[in-house]
């Protein structure tokens, strides 16, 4: 775990995902249809858990059209991660 990661409460600055933030966003995202959402970075915030914003490409297949998201995620320390909210930005 990076120091970044330790500050409890305070969000660290977006970066690249690592492998186990990939994993997080695939296991919350399993089975969620219509809108494409692909990460390109993440801010985590650590809590009772763990609190993900992945900024992330939406698109809409077959269109061409893409957007950028927020996709916030939240991560317990057991259990399943799930998405908290999307919106827009």
């Amino acid at each position: 775990m990076s120091t970044q990661e330790l500050v409890v409460g305070g969000w660290t600055k977006y970066h690249a995902l690592t492998p186990e933030d990939q994993k997080v966003f695939d296991e919350a995202m399993y089975g969620f249809v219509g809108v494409k959402y692909t990460p390109q970075e993440v801010s985590t915030q650590l809590v009772n858990g763990t609190n993900y914003r992945y900024r992330c490409a939406a698109s809409m297949p077959p269109s061409q059209v893409v957007w950028e998201a927020i996709v916030e995620i939240y991560k317990p320390i057991e259990g399943k991660p799930h998405i908290v909210s999307i919106h827009k930005i």
